[in-house]
């Protein structure tokens, strides 16, 4: 019998119809069969099809082994064969790409139930700050959690830098930056304070909004917080501010700048950055005074009532009295009776106090929230008779 010209002759290629073994039947009468098929009941209308194609003639199938299956893109008989054998074999790469899918359904449905399970309550809002800053149900009291970030006063921008509520932690924040001239101040003898603060871009800031009277508030405290000092810098024309300095003990040192940026865009920014300066010679630390609520600075005494709490802004309220008992005549002084600044022992967090504006009686009232636990330093400036003096209190809280 001639060999079709399909087949390839070889001692591993056998045509279909002769297999050894094979269970085929045979072409039953009145069926064509193509030359190297394997005769399929029913298969006579398509193959006389498929003989009749352009260039069917030339088509052929190389054998497989017994117990594989047809490949794919084979000739019609194939396909019709398979179909009236049973049900189509689902292709594996489908078959995956279907499970995959599925996974990825089932995923987002099972992610977006959990997270709905999970959904924090609403805070209770009786009592608890708001978020203006005050607290509801306590007649409109100014409380600032422990924690808080950016808020607004007066219309500006408040970034403290500590991350339970003190500020002046860090030299950077908001996007600006403390420059000191030079961090080694003069031990013993007068010197200057010169810095700049620069801006996310490097460039000196020379935009600042006056606030308390000026528009900008230099603290200088040593590291034991034995000394401290009140200072209102001037600024040059290239945004360097400069201050004098009297002679200060040796020892580590630490300026904040507490300010409000204007930004190119009119926006106002208020931050407070610290950074560490150092008086050359022998540092002493002086343990730190024990907790009072009165202190006297020349003749006169200064006392307040109040108790601070743990993330609760709670009133201080101050009374100065002069050598006879006798309240002394405030004056104004930064835009109020008073100017008070406290520190905490350890890491010298800044706290923001905010004072009344106007006098209750002959109370000065200052609101206080303290961060966290422990021992702080009260600075109240205070001024009589043309002269600003400081007293200074130990603080203690539970």
């Amino acid at each position: 019998m001639p060999e079709s010209p399909s087949v390839t002759s070889g001692p591993d290629v056998v045509p279909d119809d002769a297999r050894a073994g094979s269970d085929v039947p045979a072409t039953p009468p009145g069926h064509a069969a193509r030359s190297g098929d394997a005769a399929r009941p029913g298969d006579a209308a398509l193959a006389e099809e498929d003989a009749a194609r352009p260039g069917d003639a030339a088509r052929s199938e190389t054998a497989a082994p017994d117990g594989d299956e047809a490949r794919p893109g084979g000739g019609a008989a194939d396909r019709a064969g398979a179909a009236a054998a049973g049900p189509v074999a689902v292709d594996r790469e489908t078959l995956r790409l279907a499970l995959v899918v599925g996974g990825l359904v089932l995923a987002v449905l099972l992610g977006f139930g959990l997270g709905r399970l999970n959904a924090p309550a609403a805070p209770a809002r009786s009592g608890g700050p708001t978020a203006s800053g005050t607290t509801a149900g306590d007649g409109g009291m100014h409380a600032h959690a422990p924690g808080t970030g950016a808020h607004t006063h007066d219309g500006a921008t408040v970034t403290q830098g500590g991350g339970d509520g003190a500020a002046g932690l860090s030299v950077t924040s908001a996007g600006y930056t403390l420059v000191p001239s030079s961090t080694e101040l003069a031990a013993g003898r007068a010197g200057e304070l010169r810095f700049q603060i620069r801006d996310d871009k490097r460039r000196a800031v020379t935009r600042f909004a006056v606030v308390h009277d000026k528009p900008m508030h230099v603290i200088v405290v040593r590291r034991d917080l034995s000394g401290y000092l009140h200072l209102h810098p001037t600024m040059a024309a290239d945004g360097t501010w400069s201050v004098p300095l009297g002679p200060l003990d040796p020892g580590a040192w630490r300026m904040y700048a507490d300010f409000t940026a204007v930004a190119d865009d009119g926006g106002q920014v208020a931050v407070v950055l610290g950074a560490d300066l150092a008086a050359p010679g022998a540092y002493r630390p002086r343990p730190l005074p024990a907790a009072a609520t009165s202190a006297t600075v020349d003749e006169f005494t200064a006392a307040y009532t109040g108790t601070p709490e743990v993330g609760r802004s709670v009133p201080l309220r101050f009374r100065i009295a002069g050598a006879d008992g006798a309240t002394a005549p405030l004056e104004p002084y930064l835009g109020a009776y008073g100017h008070l600044v406290a520190l905490r022992e350890g890491d010298l967090g800044y706290l923001h106090v905010h004072p009344e504006p106007v006098r209750d009686g002959d109370e000065v009232t200052f609101w206080l929230t303290a961060p966290g636990p422990g021992n702080y330093r009260m600075f109240l400036d205070f001024q009589v008779g043309g002269v600003v003096r400081t007293a200074e209190f130990t603080l203690t809280v539970a």
